[in-house]
């Protein structure tokens, strides 16, 4: 069975059209890596979870804020890795330099067996769609034309 994840795309038009939030991984192994390092923010499911409320939750979780406006099902995507991302687009803003998440504990260096807290998110940014697909997840950059051709990239 692969794994299931779900997040939020949050998107807002600016000065430059369409931008959408992403996250940046926390932890070491992450540190100097930008593009295609970002991603939406997004979290496991547990079994028989509903999904929405599953990425409602790792959005607040990741990000430090609640989110709740008009959710818009994306298509699923599947990730190198094999895990399958389900994906919610909705509109709305918040400042990325007020971002904070949760931490997690990750084994560093590798096969070292120490341990170290690191945040999940170590920083987050809202990309005008070019810039966006340069940096995301190269899975996840479906999310983003998909959202795309949900509401256009001009400005409103």
């Amino acid at each position: 069975m692969p794994r299931i994840s779900a997040g939020l795309l949050l998107y807002r038009f600016g000065p430059a059209g369409l931008e959408v939030l992403l996250v940046h991984p926390g932890g070491p192994f992450f540190r100097h890596r930008d593009l295609g390092a970002w991603s939406i923010p997004k979290g496991e499911a547990a079994a028989g979870e509903d999904l929405l409320a599953t990425a409602r939750r790792e959005f607040e979780e990741e990000t430090g804020t609640a989110v709740d406006g008009a959710f818009q099902r994306l298509s699923p995507v599947r990730q190198k890795s094999g895990k399958i991302v389900h994906a919610w687009a909705v509109e709305g803003t918040l400042d990325p330099a007020r971002v904070h998440s949760n931490t997690m504990r990750v084994e560093w260096p590798p096969r070292s067996g120490r341990l170290i807290t690191v945040p999940e998110v170590d920083r987050a940014g809202f990309f005008v769609v070019p810039e966006a697909i340069l940096k995301i997840n190269v899975a996840q950059s479906a999310f983003v034309r998909e959202l795309v051709a949900l509401v256009g990239v001009a400005k409103r």
